[in-house]
């Protein structure tokens, strides 16, 4: 096609160059001509593709190129062709090299199969009897695998059984207690077995692994009871071994309880020797001291005492814990309580013995109540480890917590009846006597101890009514009786600063709301004393007691009061001279005994409440003159200050 074209343009180009062809409308080559012209070459594919080709060998467009251009296309086409004769002349070589390689290999390839063919027939019943063979192999191979099976669920390995039937004084591992749990699951899975066909074979695995496990535990009690008896010293190493075998054990709770008991005698050995050792040889290299070196202090002693076995309890029981963090058995945290508490009763007979000791030697009512408040601490502190109360070491403590306590109150109740015995009269200055300030000063004491103790809150309170009882019901009494013989005034004074003291005692601490109330009564009542007796002091002096005591004791039957005798207006009127020189100095009239109370409070209250009392009598006497019933004449000049003006100046 490229070809063509190729002639076609040349054919135009002959035209082109003849002009009388223009005139010849009829003529073929006119009519190429216009069709030429007529196509839209950038629509013809082909024509652009010829087009590109002849520009690769057509480079110079000139007369004798244009004429020789279809023998060039030719040759161009020949050449090509001749191209691709040569080549395909080697594929064709080369395909034919191939075939007579098949045609070999299918030669060689119906041979063979003829000689299999041979083969087959002279071998059929080798084959047969191969086939039957195989078949019989796979079927034993199947039986061996469920032996094999068989034998891996239901029977122990070589090793396995070398781990358990171990000599006697080989130590315990990691193999064993897997070889262990494997004769108790096989021992478990057995009873598949007796379910079925085979309990013969069933019947015999779980004797052989009953006897086996019993003698693997056996072993294992032996072992475990072997090394704790080594756990004798005052550091405590549990091995992770132990705690595995004290698992394994609670399958076996009498082994299991045996061993808790080896253990808790060991650890009972070695805190009793411990306590000892710290008691008369302290520690490595003599620090800390030995605690009987503070004996001569009774508090620091048995602190030191109980602050050693606190902390070894809890030493102990984090063993314990260890021991047995694996155990799921029901009521492990019982079997703790009372392995902790057995250790723990070896060290109850020489602690007992030594608070005892400190007990009987009466040290004083403060160091009595102290040590009962130490003891009833570390019982408290002890008892939230060990978990129980009826450990042996609690009860003791709570012994002595007791004994201390009676011993304490005992105390107290002797001080009391001595200061009984021999009652001590008031001082001349009406103040608290030695006795008292004595008693008040060990209550102070006591007191202090107590607020600082760090027993419980509750417990504290119920002891603090009673220490209170023990020391201030005879105090009260003493103050009393040694106040009989005095005069009213002196003995609401002494009264009053005795209360005063032991109030003021008593305000610095707690839990004495009750006690405060009843002595601040027991003040009021005296202070009325005082405060009647200071008015009658006033009023005597002042001049107005025996006008006051007639105008009281006066009645309408016997007449106007100006006829009483010294009631007459002269003897009236040189008693209202004396009240009013009382008006201008009330300050000088005072009784002696106010001078001696201890609380200035307490005197301004008092001078206070008995002026009100020496205006109410001036009313009652004013009035009482003032009334014409009573005939006195000009009461004005009688009377010069009205009562709001004594009130008013006495203010």
């Amino acid at each position: 096609m490229a070809d063509a074209k190729l002639e076609m343009s040349a054919d135009n180009s002959t035209a082109l160059q003849n002009p009388n062809a223009h005139t010849q409308p009829n003529n073929p080559l006119s009519r190429k001509l216009n069709k030429i012209l007529e196509t839209r070459l950038d629509n013809d594919k082909e024509m652009l593709e010829a087009l590109k080709a002849l520009s690769v060998f057509f480079t110079d467009n000139s007369l004798r190129t244009r004429r020789n251009l279809r023998g060039d296309i030719e040759r161009r086409s020949l050449s090509i062709n001749e191209d691709f004769a040569r080549i395909f002349k080697d594929v064709k070589e080369a395909l034919e090299s191939v075939n007579e390689d098949v045609q070999a290999m299918s030669a060689c390839s119906e041979e063979m199969t003829n000689r299999l063919k041979a083969a087959k027939e002279q071998t059929q019943d080798l084959i047969v009897k191969t086939n039957k063979l195989q078949g019989e192999n796979h079927r034993l191979e199947l039986r061996a695998q469920v032996a094999q099976a068989f034998l891996a669920k239901f029977q122990l390995s070589n090793e396995e059984m070398a781990t358990l039937r171990r000599a006697r004084d080989a130590p315990i591992t990691e193999d064993f207690f897997k070889a262990l749990s494997r004769v108790k699951h096989i021992h478990e899975d057995v009873k598949v077995l007796l379910r079925t066909n085979q309990q013969t074979a069933g019947l015999e695995i779980m004797e052989q692994m009953a006897v086996l496990q019993e003698t693997s535990y056996e072993q294992l009690y032996r072992w475990a009871q072997n090394d704790c008896r080594g756990l004798t010293q005052e550091s405590c190493d549990i091995c992770p071994v132990l705690t595995q075998a004290m698992e394994a054990l609670q399958d076996r709770p009498v082994l299991y309880k045996y061993t808790l008991d080896e253990f808790g005698t060991a650890r009972r050995c070695a805190l009793v020797r411990g306590f000892i050792d710290a008691l008369t040889r302290g520690g490595l290299g003599g620090t800390p001291r030995p605690i009987e070196m503070h004996s001569h202090d009774p508090i620091r002693y048995v602190g030191d005492m109980l602050a050693w076995l606190h902390q070894a309890t809890a030493s102990e029981k984090e063993h314990l814990e260890a021991l047995l963090k694996q155990v799921t058995l029901p009521g492990v945290e019982e079997n703790l309580q009372e392995v902790v508490g057995h250790i723990t009763e070896g060290v109850c007979r020489p602690l007992k013995v030594r608070i005892e000791q400190v007990i009987v030697a009466e040290p004083g009512a403060v160091l009595l109540y102290k040590l009962s408040n130490l003891l009833k601490f570390y019982h408290h502190t002890i008892s939230s480890i060990i978990g129980t109360s009826v450990a042996s070491l609690l009860i003791t403590i709570e012994e002595m917590h007791i004994l201390s306590k009676k011993m304490f109150f005992n105390s107290l109740s002797l001080h009391a009846s001595r200061l009984m015995d021999k009652v001590e009269l008031p001082p001349v200055d009406l103040g608290p006597t030695a006795s008292l300030t004595q008693t008040l000063s060990l209550l102070r004491e006591v007191l202090a101890s107590h607020d600082s103790s760090v027993v419980p809150l509750d417990a504290r309170q119920a002891d603090f009514a009673q220490v209170l009882s023990c020391i201030l019901d005879p105090l009260l009494q003493l103050c009393t009786v040694s106040a009989s013989n005095l005069g009213t005034a002196d003995m609401a004074t002494y009264m009053v600063n005795s209360l005063y003291v032991m109030k003021t005692t008593l305000a610095l601490f707690e839990f004495t709301d009750k006690r405060l109330e009843m002595l601040e009564f027991q003040i009021e009542a005296h202070l009325d004393t005082l405060i009647n007796e200071q008015a009658s002091y006033v009023l005597t002096r002042a001049g107005l007691s025996y006008i006051y005591s007639c105008v009281q004791q006066h009645s309408a039957e016997q007449g106007p009061l100006s006829l009483l005798p010294s009631m007459e207006i002269s003897s009236v009127k040189a008693a209202m001279l004396q009240f009013d020189r009382y008006l201008s100095s009330p300050d000088t009239l005072v009784m002696p005994q106010l001078n001696f109370l201890l609380s200035a409070a307490i005197k301004e209250q008092i001078f206070r409440q008995s002026t009100e009392l020496v205006c109410r009598a001036y009313r009652e006497v004013y009035a009482a003159l003032s009334s014409p019933a009573n005939s006195y004449k000009d009461p004005e000049n009688l009377l010069p200050r009205s009562p709001q003006q004594v009130q008013t100046l006495l203010s």
